[in-house]
C-alpha cells in the first residue's frame, strides 16, 4: 500500500544508519555508511556536516533499495543524531569550529571536551537551569561549546547565523525550515519547555547574550512525533524519496532509543524500568509522571519525547570506547575490531571456568577514563587501575578486559542506586545497542547490578524509536504513545545469578573505596599545585 512505510535515520558517533519500517515496527531494509572524525588534539572531535549529510543520503537510498520499495511508499522520515553542534552562516554556509580554521570542520562532536572550563563557569552561576542538569553543567552540552566558540574563534562567531543540534541540522537540510525539536533544545540547550522557554538571564551571565539571534533560535519548539514539513525537491532527490514525504521533528539518539525500548509501556510499568542505550558510551533513560531531581542526573526534561511525561538521563561517557582503549593500549592488544573482542571474550570464558569467582579478583578498575557523567557529574574525574603486574601476555589482557567490564557494570549499579535513593523504584533494565553483542556485558548488567535485564529482539531499537516518531508524523497513529505501543518489539529476559551476589557486593565495596581514595589523592595533588611543591 502506498505510503504505508517510514524511514528512520540514526547518526551515531562514526556512522549513519538508515532503516525502512512498516507500521508494525518490522524492519524492511537497512544500510550503514561511515562518517570520518577529525581529532586535531586531545579532547577534541570535529565533523564535516556536509559529509554527514552525504552519508545519510547514501544510507537512505541503499536501505530503500534493500527493502524493494519505491520512493512513493515512504510517507515520512525522521532523524536522530548525537548531540553534536553544527555552525552555519546567515545564508546556510559552513562556519569553522576548528582551531585549524578549516571551513568544512563545522561540527563539534558530542564527546568533545574542549569546553570543560566553560562548563565549570556555567555551573558556578548557580542558575536554575542547572536544576535540570543535576546541578552541574557538562562539557557535552551545547552551552559550554558555544561559549568556547565565541571566545576562541570570534571571527567564526561573527559569521554564525544558524546554530543547530545535529538532528535539527538534518531536518533543516531536509526541509529548509529552521524549526527546532523540543527534544534537542530542552535536553541540550537549557530550554525549559515546562516553563518560559529560553532563560535569557542565564545567557547574559555566561556571555551569550546574542545567542538567540546568532543561532537563529526560535522561541517555540516542535514536539517529537510532529511533522516539520515535507522534503524540498533538492533533498528528495538527494535522499531518493518522494517530495511529499513528511519530515518529523528530530531526536537525540539515546532519546530515540528510550522510545524504542520502553516507550510503549503503560505509565506504571514505564516508571519502573530504564532504557540502557549502550555503545561507545552508555545512556540510561527513564520516564516519570512527575519531576524528580537528583545530583549528577540530567533532567528532568518535560515532554522531551513522550507527551505529558518527564524524562531523565544518566550515563557513562566511555564504556565500549573504554574496552576498545584497553585493547589498543595493552601490549598484547592491537586493533579493537569485532574479531579481537570475540577472541578475548572466548578466552575469558575459558579462564573463568578454570578459576571461578577468583578470576582476576585482585584487579580493580574505576572506569572514569573520560570523566564521570553520572552520578558524580565530574568531567575532571579520571580512571584508576589497581593491582597491575608485569604480565603483558594475552591472558593478562583478558584479565584487565574482564575487570574493566565489571567496573562498567558497577558504575551502572552506582547510577541505579543513586536514582533509587532519590525516590525512584527501578526494578529492570531494558538494554539495547552494541553491548547486546557482548555476552560478558549482558551477563554483568544482570549479575553485578542485581536487576532483571530485558533485551529487545531488535538490534535497532534506536532506529525503531525514530521510526515511531516518523509514523506519528505520517499520521499512521493518532499519538506518539500509540505509535510506541503498536510498534514495540518482544524481548528476552535475564535474571541475576544470586550465587554471585556476594562476590559482586565485595567488588562494589572496593569500587566505592576507590572513589574515596581517588578523591583524597586529588585533594593532595590540588594542594601541591597551589603551593608549588610536593607534600611530604
Amino acid at each position: 500500500m502506498e505510503g504505508a512505510f517510514v524511514c528512520a535515520v540514526d547518526v551515531g558517533t562514526a556512522s549513519a544508519r538508515a532503516g525502512i519500517f512498516d507500521a508494525a515496527g518490522n524492519l524492511q531494509g537497512r544500510a550503514t555508511r561511515e562518517i570520518s572524525i577529525n581529532r586535531p588534539q586531545a579532547g577534541f572531535g570535529e565533523y564535516d556536516s556536509e559529509e554527514i549529510w552525504a552519508s545519510v543520503c547514501s544510507a537512505v537510498k541503499n536501505a530503500l533499495m534493500e527493502s524493494g520499495l519505491t520512493p512513493g511508499d515512504i510517507s515520512a522520515i525522521a532523524f536522530d543524531a548525537t548531540c553534536s553542534l553544527v555552525a552555519r552562516g546567515r545564508e546556510g554556509e559552513q562556519v569553522s569550529i576548528s582551531p585549524s580554521g578549516e571551513m568544512t570542520r563545522d561540527t563539534i562532536a558530542w564527546f568533545d571536551h574542549r569546553a570543560i572550563p566553560e562548563a565549570d563557569e556555567c555551573t558556578a552561576t548557580g542558575h536554575r537551569v542547572l536544576d535540570h542538569l543535576g546541578g552541574v553543567m557538562s562539557p557535552e552540552m551545547q552551552t559550554p561549546k558555544l561559549i568556547w566558540l565565541k571566545r576562541n574563534l570570534p571571527q567564526s562567531w561573527e559569521k554564525c547565523g544558524k546554530l543547530f543540534d545535529l538532528a535539527d541540522f538534518l531536518t533543516w537540510r531536509a526541509t529548509g525550515r529552521d524549526d527546532r525539536s523540543r527534544c534537542t533544545l530542552t535536553s541540550k540547550w537549557t530550554y525549559l519547555s515546562h516553563d518560559s522557554g529560553w532563560q535569557e538571564d542565564f545567557f547574559e551571565k555566561v556571555g551569550l547574550e546574542d545567542l538567540i539571534e546568532r543561532g537563529g533560535l526560535p522561541h517555540g519548539t516542535v514536539p517529537v512525533g510532529a511533522a516539520i514539513g515535507t522534503l524540498t525537491a533538492e533533498a528528495a532527490a538527494e535522499l531518493g524519496l518522494g517530495p511529499d514525504c513528511r519530515v518529523a521533528a528530530g531526536l537525540i539518539d539515546a532519546f530515540a532509543g528510550s522510545l524504542g525500548v520502553i516507550g510503549g509501556y503503560e505509565d506504571g510499568e514505564i516508571e519502573r524500568g530504564l532504557a540502557l542505550i549502550a555503545g561507545t558510551s552508555s545512556c540510561v533513560m527513564g520516564f516519570s509522571g512527575s519531576a524528580h531531581f537528583a545530583t549528577g542526573i540530567w533532567g528532568p526534561y518535560y515532554e522531551a519525547t513522550l507527551p505529558g511525561l518527564w524524562l531523565y538521563e544518566a550515563g557513562q561517557s566511555a564504556t565500549g570506547a573504554l574496552l576498545d582503549h584497553i585493547i589498543r593500549t595493552h601490549g598484547a592488544g592491537g586493533e579493537p575490531d569485532a574479531r579481537m573482542h570475540e577472541r578475548i571474550v572466548r578466552r575469558i570464558s575459558e579462564l573463568r571456568l578454570r578459576s571461578g569467582e577468583d578470576f582476576a579478583a585482585n584487579l580493580h578498575v574505576l572506569p572514569d577514563f573520560h570523566g564521570n557523567r553520572s552520578p558524580s557529574g565530574d568531567p575532571h574525574a579520571r580512571g584508576v587501575i589497581s593491582g597491575l603486574s608485569l604480565d603483558a601476555s594475552f591472558d593478562g589482557l583478558c584479565r584487565l578486559y574482564w575487570r574493566t567490564a565489571v567496573s562498567i557494570a558497577l558504575g551502572l549499579r552506582h547510577i541505579l542506586d543513586h536514582l533509587n535513593d532519590g525516590g525512584m523504584d527501578i526494578t529492570y533494565l531494558h538494554v539495547t545497542g552494541g553491548h547486546t553483542k557482548n555476552p560478558l556485558l549482558m551477563e554483568l548488567y544482570a549479575d553485578a547490578t542485581g536487576r532483571t535485564v530485558r533485551e529487545s529482539e531488535t538490534e535497532d531499537a534506536v532506529l525503531l524509536g525514530t521510526a515511531m516518531a516518523a509514523s506519528c508524523a505520517a499520521g499512521m497513529y493518532g499519538s506518539l504513545s500509540e505509535a510506541c505501543r503498536n510498534m514495540r518489539r518482544p524481548y528476552r529476559t535475564r535474571v541475576p545469578n544470586g550465587t554471585l551476589r556476594k562476590a559482586y557486593d565485595r567488588d562494589y565495596e572496593i569500587f566505592h573505596l576507590m572513589h574515596r581514595q581517588r578523591s583524597e589523592l586529588e585533594k593532595i595533588s590540588n594542594k601541591s599545585a597551589r603551593t608549588g611543591r610536593l607534600m611530604p
